[in-house]
């Protein structure tokens, strides 16, 4: 079966944005299908999926920053002061949970992450190698087989 280059790159792209969310779903297997079928060049697969998963990971942020300004209400589940004492042990050493990100439930570190108010910068920098190292390691692995 043929697959037009077009359209299997965007259908990785929405594998890819969806799985760098919360929602339950798995980008590898698009993306191992697409490199088999040759559809297009390695390199833009790699790219769609890396840049697409990222952007996942941003919604993910963007929720987490969202959710914090809720922290003054009586039912926010994290005490003030807890939550102040959370976010200096991020900033310190937190952070670097997000070159795990990638993992499953990986997602959850991208929402912490902007709950504790992690610099967007750095934030897209940490997600952007943990996303990119992950589709790498895929590709290398298929290559083995």
């Amino acid at each position: 079966m043929e697959i037009d280059p077009v359209t299997g790159l965007i259908g990785l792209g929405v594998a890819a944005f969806v799985a760098g969310t919360l929602a339950p779903m798995q980008s590898e297997v698009v993306f191992v299908a697409l490199i088999y079928a040759e559809t297009a060049p390695v390199w833009q697969i790699m790219v769609v999926a890396c840049v697409a998963n990222t952007l996942g990971s941003v919604v993910n942020w963007w929720m987490g920053r969202f959710l914090e300004y809720y922290r003054h209400f009586r039912w926010f589940p994290i005490k003030e002061s807890a939550l102040a004492r959370a976010q200096v042990w991020w900033a310190r050493w937190g952070v670097w949970s997000l070159l795990l990100s990638w993992a499953p439930g990986g997602g959850w570190i991208t929402v912490i992450s902007g709950v504790m108010r992690t610099p967007f910068w750095l934030f897209t920098v940490l997600v952007a190698i943990a996303k990119t190292a992950r589709y790498f390691v895929v590709y290398g692995l298929m290559r083995l087989i």
